[in-house]
């Protein structure tokens, strides 16, 4: 099965905004768990902006177009490096894409770039996606990773999508609510609308509401989606190997 999944700032970052080494190392655990077991897996992850405004202080004002591309430049170079360190942990291979939205248009680019990725998944390499924030600014921005992983799932021909928030999944209700539920299954063409929160995540760009277009969107491609809790300890195997233990929403096909 190949399995694209996308992990999200919040689940990479601790409150203080550093990166949270021991949740990014089990994560990466678990992705080294569905090698083993014959999935192919990309892996589309945030954190490079929240990593690299870590590394460096700046004693003048920036930019919002400024700020994003010097973090993201330093961050990008610390995140890679623990992925290699951390997969090199499991002996697994690891390739870093980095994207623009300009790339998903039919053409020698989007070829390309599935090219490269597919002779990756041939060599058992795992393909390292984000955007490559020093050049995608303004309108040729992704909305955010999820509609990367989307777009991304997509292209590959994936034949599941796990997008990975600091939530269980879409609730029926505000998720803060005691009396809120976790809708388990969406049908295809079901409409939660009413149901989504439009609030930002701490330190991403999404927000459930993306989460929502993105899922939708696939799954109208046939490709199953799950959004699931990446804080929850096991929770890329618990998803695989008994998805009734564990609270999460899918899109089903």
């Amino acid at each position: 099965m190949r399995i694209v999944t996308k992990v999200g700032s919040n689940v990479l970052t601790r409150k203080d905004g550093h990166l949270d080494i021991t949740r990014m190392s089990a994560i990466i655990d678990q992705i080294a768990w569905l090698k083993s077991q014959g999935h192919e897996v990309i892996l589309v992850s945030s954190g490079a902006v929240a990593c690299g405004r870590r590394e460096l202080r700046v004693d003048h004002d920036l930019d919002t177009v400024e700020q994003r591309q010097l973090f993201s430049a330093l961050g990008q170079v610390k995140l890679i490096g623990l992925y290699y360190d951390l997969f090199r942990e499991h002996h697994l291979h690891i390739g870093q894409i980095l994207t623009m939205k300009e790339n998903f248009q039919p053409g020698e680019q989007y070829e390309n770039q599935k090219a490269c990725m597919t002779v990756m998944l041939e060599n058992g390499v795992i393909p390292i996606v984000n955007e490559n924030d020093t050049v995608s600014v303004t309108e040729l921005m992704f909305t955010d990773n999820d509609e990367l992983s989307g777009l991304i799932a997509q292209m590959m021909h994936a034949d599941m999508l796990i997008l990975l928030s600091n939530i269980d999944g879409i609730y029926n209700g505000h998720p803060d609510n005691p009396q809120s539920q976790i809708i388990p299954v969406v049908a295809p063409q079901r409409d939660l609308s009413e149901y989504i929160q439009t609030e930002k995540s701490a330190f991403g760009r999404g927000g459930m509401h993306s989460k929502y277009t993105t899922a939708s969107r696939v799954q109208q491609a046939g490709i199953q989606v799950i959004i699931a809790n990446g804080e929850r300890e096991n929770v890329l195997v618990d998803l695989i190997t008994q998805p009734e233990k564990i609270p999460h929403t899918v899109f089903s096909v």
